[in-house]
């Protein structure tokens, strides 16, 4: 099984103008220790967990699983941030592409989380990643 943390980088080298910090491997593990036995990751990219496109601090890694869609932050003292979404609470996703970035809204029936600073190039796929399990496992519901 491929590491979370080489899915991200293969994500950076295959698009390089999303903008993320050095903290990468770091925020992959926290994504690592919360999967549960059984679950694989099958996808992953980083971003910037916030709407604001000129903040470049909360860089966030964020994986599709077989199970659920994982986002992870590790502090930079100390602890850690987790969301996970699962099918059941997904609604729907928004894209929007920006003059230089691109983001992400996903809609759950809690909240609504922003990802931005994406490369413009990426979005396509993220979002077929994303819609892609998030139909396929709503049909198992």
């Amino acid at each position: 099984m491929e590491s979370v943390y080489s899915q991200v980088m293969a994500f950076k080298r295959k698009y390089p103008s999303t903008v993320t910090h050095h903290r990468l491997k770091k925020h992959a593990e926290i994504i690592e220790k919360h999967l549960n036995p059984g679950e694989v990751v099958t996808y992953a990219f980083a971003a910037q967990k916030n709407a604001k496109a000129l903040d470049f601090f909360e860089t966030a890694v964020i994986a599709i699983t077989n199970e659920r869609l994982l986002i992870g932050q590790k502090r930079v003292l100390f602890g850690y941030f987790l969301n996970s979404i699962t099918p059941d609470l997904y609604n729907d996703m928004q894209v929007r592409s920006n003059i230089i970035w691109g983001s992400i809204t996903i809609d759950t029936i809690k909240e609504k989380v922003e990802l931005s600073n994406i490369s413009k190039a990426a979005l396509p796929e993220i979002e077929t990643e994303i819609t892609s399990f998030m139909m396929e496992a709503k049909k198992n519901l």
